[in-house]
C-alpha cells in the first residue's frame, strides 16, 4: 500500500522525536529519500572535494536516480517504521571490571597482561570521532607504560570500524576548510606515529567489516586476526581522498603494487579470506569461534618468557617480541630517504 502524504508527515515528526542517533548511513538514506520525495531527482551541483559532508549527501541523493517521488515517500515511511519498531530502551550499564575505563565511545580494559582498546559505538558502526583519535592515542600511551604484554584493538557489535564519522568534517573553523584540513593532517600524523612508535606487539581482532583508516593502519599491526564475515574496504577515490596510515607504503610491501592499487586507488572491497591471501590478515576464524580461539591464543602469547641479557645476575630486559615488534615497524613503516640503498 502506498504511503499517503499524511503518513509521510507523521514519519517526519517521528524522526524528530528519536532520542538515539541512528548513525551516518541511516541519516544519509533518510536525507536522500526526503529530498527525492519532496523535490525529485538530484538537481544540485556536485560539491567540491573538501566539502565531504555535502558531497556524501549529494552522492546519496544522486544514487536514487529517477526514483518516483511516491516511491521515495513510501520508502522513507517504511524505513522510519522499521527503525522505530527495532529500537529498544537501552539496557542498564554493567559495572566496570578492574582496570577498565568504563563507558564512552572507547573502552579500555587490562586483564591477563593484555590491554584491550575497544571501539564502542555499535549503533554507528564504530565510526571514529575526532575525540576518539585523541582517546586512542592516550590509551596507547598508557599501554606502552603498563605491565601488559600485548595490546589489542577490536570493535563492539557487528562492525569492527566504519572509518571516520562524518561529523568530524562539519565543525569548520574561522580559517575555513583549508584550516580544517591542516588541523586534521597534524592530528592524523600524530595518531599514526603512536602506532609506529608503540613498543609492544599490536594485535587487531577484526570482528566485522572494516572501512577506511581502520583498514589502512592494519599494516602497522603485528598480528591481524579476522572473523570470516569481516570485509576490508578503502573507498578513498569516490570521496576525493588519499590513503592514509602509511598504507601507500605498507600495502605494496605486503601484497604487491598491483593488488595494493586495486584496493587503495580503485576501492576494491576484500573478503577476510582475500585479505589473508594478500598478507593483510594473519588468520581467519569462523565468526562463531573467533572470540574463544583468538583470546585463548593471545593469553598463551603473554606467557612467553622474557628475554634476559645473558649476564649472570642482570635484570631481565624487555621481551624478545617487544623488541622485534618495534624493529619490524621501524623497518616496514619508515621508508629510506630517496636515493638511499642498503648494502649487504
Amino acid at each position: 500500500m502506498r504511503a499517503s502524504q499524511k503518513d509521510f508527515e507523521s514519519a517526519l515528526r517521528q524522526v524528530k522525536l528519536w532520542k538515539k542517533d541512528p548513525g551516518n548511513e541511516v541519516k544519509l538514506k533518510l536525507y536522500a529519500l526526503y529530498k527525492q520525495a519532496t523535490e525529485g531527482p538530484c538537481n544540485l551541483p556536485k560539491p567540491g572535494m573538501m566539502d565531504l559532508v555535502n558531497k556524501a549527501k549529494w552522492d546519496a541523493w544522486s544514487a536514487l536516480g529517477s526514483l518516483p517521488k511516491e516511491t521515495a515517500r513510501e520508502n522513507y515511511v517504511d524505513l522510519v517504521s522499521s527503525l522505530s519498531a527495532a529500537s529498544e530502551p537501552p539496557s542498564p550499564a554493567k559495572p566496570a571490571a578492574d582496570g577498565e575505563q568504563a563507558g564512552g565511545d572507547l573502552v579500555v580494559t587490562s586483564e591477563n597482561h593484555i590491554t584491550t582498546i575497544t571501539f564502542n559505538r555499535p549503533a554507528k558502526k564504530n565510526a571514529i570521532t575526532t575525540q576518539m583519535y585523541r582517546d586512542i592515542m592516550l590509551a596507547l600511551q598508557a599501554a606502552s607504560k603498563d605491565d601488559s604484554v600485548l595490546t589489542v584493538l577490536t570493535g563492539n557489535g557487528d562492525y569492527y570500524c566504519s572509518g571516520n564519522d562524518l561529523t568530524n568534517f562539519t565543525d569548520i573553523p574561522p580559517g575555513g576548510p583549508e584550516e580544517k584540513a591542516r588541523t586534521n593532517a597534524v592530528l592524523l600524523r600524530e595518531f599514526v606515529d603512536y602506532f609506529i612508535d608503540f613498543p609492544k606487539p599490536l594485535v587487531a581482532v577484526v570482528n566485522g567489516p572494516a572501512v577506511g583508516i581502520s583498514v589502512t593502519i592494519l599494516g602497522l599491526f603485528d598480528l591481524v586476526y579476522a572473523s570470516d564475515r569481516a570485509t576490508f574496504h578503502t573507498p578513498f577515490s569516490p570521496l576525493g581522498l588519499s590513503p592514509e596510515g602509511c598504507s601507500s607504503y605498507t600495502f605494496p610491501k605486503m601484497m604487491g603494487p598491483s593488488k595494493a592499487a586495486e584496493m587503495l586507488i580503485f576501492g576494491r572491497k576484500l573478503t577476510a579470506q582475500e585479505a589473508c591471501a594478500q598478507g593483510l590478515v594473519t588468520e581467519v576464524f569462523p565468526d562463531s569461534t573467533l572470540q574463544k580461539e583468538v583470546w585463548t591464543r593471545l593469553r598463551a602469547y603473554t606467557k612467553l618468557p622474557p628475554n634476559h641479557s645473558g649476564h649472570h645476575g642482570a635484570a631481565p630486559s624487555p621481551r624478545n617480541f617487544n623488541f622485534y615488534a618495534q624493529l619490524l615497524r621501524d623497518v616496514c613503516c619508515v621508508p629510506p630517504p630517496r636515493g638511499a640503498c642498503i648494502e649487504s
